[in-house]
């Protein structure tokens, strides 16, 4: 099943633990590359999420209802632990973080792995591939958000390699046709390859959803539009971290492919 993607995950975490370790007491107030989250607030997302999964609390009937869209769930649980201290933050990472590692081991084999599970706002998927999701979470924050280049910190740590990267590519591609749903859908008119390479290198082929359905993504190369570019800058372009211009070039017709590109926001 996945356990590549267990054990990316759970080096992610030891990176993370490294660097909260690491950071001084003005590092928990700088802003981090995702807007309106400071340093502090992103360990408060990995910790909310790990928390929510292996120690969910009842829901508050005063509370307000959680939004739809699963951006706005991750920022209302930051918001409610914007009062708390950073030793309450870290404590809560500190503290569920491994229990959620041990959980998904006990995904990877099995019945288990193969049950469907739905994530709300991102599909439906099968239960192994939860610890792409994790994988896929620690990796895109830590790298993206909190180092630099694009991060307020500056840690040093291994260049990324396929080990990391390709199980974070691994959930982006087959949350892709799911997490937008028509958005998305109604821009792929004709197969667009996407040739990502370096590190978690993989082609793969984005077909057009047929009726009522959703897109597909097949392994290999199986139409004339290309889209080229790293593995790892898809992992920001792909979140809209960065504009796909940036680091992508298109081979072909790239009006099919620009539409597509242009809408694609993976989470």
């Amino acid at each position: 099943m996945t356990e590549a993607a267990l054990r990316a995950a759970r080096a992610n975490v030891d990176e993370i633990a490294a660097l909260i370790d690491w950071i001084g007491d003005d590092g928990w107030t700088r802003p981090s590359a995702c807007a309106g989250w400071r340093v502090v607030d992103m360990i408060a997302h990995l910790g909310a999420v790990a928390t929510s999964i292996v120690a969910p609390t009842p829901p508050d009937p005063d509370a307000p209802p959680m939004p739809a869209e699963r951006e706005r769930q991750h920022d209302v649980l930051v918001d409610r632990r914007r009062s708390w201290s950073v030793e309450e933050v870290v404590g809560e990472w500190r503290t569920n973080t491994p229990k959620l590692l041990a959980a998904l081991a006990g995904l990877q084999q099995g019945e288990a792995a193969a049950k469907e599970v739905t994530l709300p706002g991102l599909g439906t998927y099968p239960q192994h591939m939860l610890a792409n999701a994790l994988a896929f979470d620690t990796f895109c924050h830590l790298r993206n958000d909190l180092l630099r280049p694009a991060g307020p910190l500056e840690l040093d740590l291994p260049e990324p390699d396929d080990d990391r990267v390709r199980p974070a590519v691994e959930w982006m591609l087959a949350g892709l046709p799911q997490m937008q749903g028509p958005e998305l859908t109604t821009t792929v008119v004709a197969p667009i390859t996407l040739e990502l390479d370096g590190p978690g290198a993989t082609t793969v082929t984005v077909l057009p959803a047929e009726a009522g359905g959703l897109l597909g993504v097949v392994p290999g190369d199986g139409g004339d539009v290309r889209v080229r570019s790293s593995a790892t800058a898809f992992v920001r372009w792909g979140t809209t971290r960065d504009g796909w211009r940036e680091h992508a070039t298109v081979v072909g017709r790239a009006e099919l492919a620009t539409p597509f590109l242009d809408t694609l926001n993976i989470i």
